[in-house]
């Protein structure tokens, strides 16, 4: 790869490479902050780039964690697998719980859904009910849902 030009490094650099990044997808501020330090940019000049988008409203960790919270609901996984996926993404406690309240889901549904996507029935056995249980913990549903949804389906607990 060719050295970069000190042009590309300045802040009108790392302002049109922070939109380049948000022309695809949302993006947290800490992850966009993080994607700037990565392509060379000093840190005063990425956080003033991401402060910057984020005033201007190109940027939005709400945003983002709406986004995220309805992708990976799609994907069937449970609200403990995307608060720690939104933590993991520098996402404030209150915004991403503001985002997974404001997604209005039945879990229990939710648990449901995978599990019949997953598995072909109900558990036989006391072995087949623990590793439902545990693919369904591993998706990060609350254990409560899945008790709730595994009982209705079989005699094993």
């Amino acid at each position: 790869m060719p050295p970069r030009k000190s042009k590309e490094l300045t802040e009108q650099g790392a302002r049109d490479a922070a939109l380049r990044a948000l022309a695809r997808r949302e993006h947290s501020a800490a992850e966009l902050a993080y994607k700037l330090k990565q392509r060379g940019h000093a840190d005063d000049v990425a956080q003033s780039v991401v402060d910057a988008v984020g005033e201007a409203g190109w940027q939005s960790d709400a945003r983002y964690a709406e986004m995220l919270v309805r992708n990976r609901i799609e994907q069937g996984y449970g609200p403990l697998r995307i608060r720690a996926e939104l933590q993991a993404a520098g996402v404030a406690d209150t915004v991403a719980r503001e985002a997974l309240d404001a997604a209005d889901i039945d879990w229990c549904e939710r648990v449901r859904a995978v599990h019949q996507r997953r598995f072909s029935g109900p558990a036989s056995s006391a072995k087949q009910w623990q590793q439902q249980y545990r693919f369904l913990a591993g998706r990060g549903f609350a254990s409560e849902h899945i008790r709730m949804v595994l009982k209705g389906l079989s005699d094993f607990d």
